[in-house]
């Protein structure tokens, strides 16, 4: 029960954060497609500057998750058509409902119920993501 604790505590902490900073702003998210405002790709370049200092500190340091397992990173094959792809399809998927995975959560804790159609379409996405994976080109 402890181990779950400190994800929700997490998860929590992510919400506020996530709210407090206006990264699950509707208008903040228009105004960063529009190129108006720094704002969105100031916290974006944040978390990925944050993301590289963890990611190092991990292989650096051997730190061990929650259940003391080693973590490890596999190399993955580059390819620049599927990540296009997967980008434009993420963007697209982003400007048409004004979040994107982390916010729809926030969304929803801060009372804003319509986004209930944005988890469920999610949550559909990835459903048929899972059907057809083998499908897919990897």
């Amino acid at each position: 029960m402890k181990r779950f604790l400190v994800y929700i505590i997490t998860g929590m902490v992510f919400g506020i954060t996530m709210f407090k900073s206006e990264a699950a702003s509707w208008f903040r998210i228009y105004e960063m497609f529009q190129f108006k405002s720094f704002h969105m790709y100031g916290i974006i370049g944040t978390a990925v500057i944050a993301g590289i200092i963890m990611v190092q500190i991990i292989k650096r340091k051997g730190v061990r998750s929650f259940k003391g397992e080693k973590i490890t990173f596999n190399p993955k094959q580059m390819s620049i058509a599927r990540y296009l792809l997967g980008g434009i399809l993420f963007g697209l998927g982003w400007a048409i409902t004004g979040a994107c995975p982390g916010p729809m959560f926030t969304l929803l804790g801060a009372g804003f119920l319509p986004v209930i159609v944005v988890i469920l379409g999610a949550i559909a996405g990835t459903y048929f993501y899972g059907l057809l994976r083998d499908k897919l080109p990897h």
